[in-house]
């Protein structure tokens, strides 16, 4: 990581895609000594604290630990960013709270925070802004398979991130996956595909398994085979780069087997449920929005 040592991390909420945030960056080279986790629950920061990790009872204590890390880590900048890994309900607290912080930190004994990401569902940027100033605010939806390091991310920017806010942000998320900068106006729609889609395909590997029991496989056998055939499926998308359509195409023999399975699927609606799934769920998170 080219910014590893560049600025100290507050990462605010230890739970599991905290966790997994604060365990990437480490993992991909973020200097232990300049990464602090902030979690209320003391049964968490044992926790994280076993994993490794160094951790504050209070967003207040974090700051004051991240002083020590712009003194000793080598090449450590002047500012502070943080991550905002709480539950959305929670989110304007921590905000004000952190702010607060900031803005009376002149002078004293914490250091100044530059940029807050936030990953929390639903909370808008406008909200951010207003609720962060004059601090820099961006907002991100990753999704779950952060916990393996495979995760969808996307970030979009406040308005006042500059371009260079953005590449640190997409950083920082770039230890747990992929990362896509978009507008925010495309979270919804983000949601409802990526954030939301690896519910669906968990509900396909579930009917897979069901479906190779049925069959006569043993369930273990089963498990097995349907995880492999949705791991390699895509992997052969994301490495040859073919559309769906033709690597389908490929299988599907006139007649055969996988051609009597597609016509099951089609005529069950497969195709048509889950484009309602998606945009179900990137309409509940416009709902979702607007509450916040």
């Amino acid at each position: 990581m080219s910014n590893s040592v560049s600025e100290p991390l507050l990462l605010i909420g230890g739970g599991r895609m905290g966790e997994a945030l604060a365990a990437g960056l480490t993992r991909n080279g973020w200097d232990r000594a300049a990464l602090v986790v902030v979690e209320a629950v003391a049964a968490r920061r044992e926790a994280l604290g076993q994993a490794g990790l160094q951790t504050a009872a209070t967003i207040g204590d974090g700051l004051r630990a991240l002083c020590e890390a712009r003194r000793e880590v080598a090449g450590a900048g002047s500012g502070v960013g943080a991550v905002v890994a709480v539950k959305p309900h929670d989110v304007e607290a921590v905000s004000r709270e952190l702010a607060g912080l900031v803005s009376g930190a002149a002078g004293g004994d914490l250091p100044p925070v530059g940029r807050v990401l936030s990953i929390a569902a639903g909370v808008t940027l406008e909200d951010l802004d207003s609720w962060l100033a004059p601090m820099v605010a961006l907002r991100a939806m990753p999704n779950t398979p952060a916990l393996v390091g495979a995760a969808a991310s996307v970030v979009s920017a406040g308005r006042r991130a500059s371009e260079a806010d953005v590449e640190w942000a997409a950083e920082v998320l770039s230890a747990v996956g992929s990362v896509t900068v978009l507008p925010e106006s495309a979270l919804d729609a983000v949601t409802g595909l990526s954030g939301s889609g690896p519910a669906y395909v968990f509900l396909v590997a579930e009917a897979l398994i069901d479906a190779g029991v049925l069959a006569g496989l043993a369930r273990p056998v089963a498990r097995d085979l349907a995880v492999q055939t949705l791991l390699g499926s895509a992997r052969l998308l994301a490495e040859t780069g073919e559309e769906p359509a033709a690597l389908r195409a490929g299988v599907t023999s006139p007649g055969g087997t996988t051609a009597a399975g597609l016509r099951a699927l089609e005529g069950a609606g497969v195709r048509s449920a889950l484009l309602e799934a998606v945009m179900a769920a990137t309409e509940r998170a416009r709902q979702l929005g607007q509450r916040h």
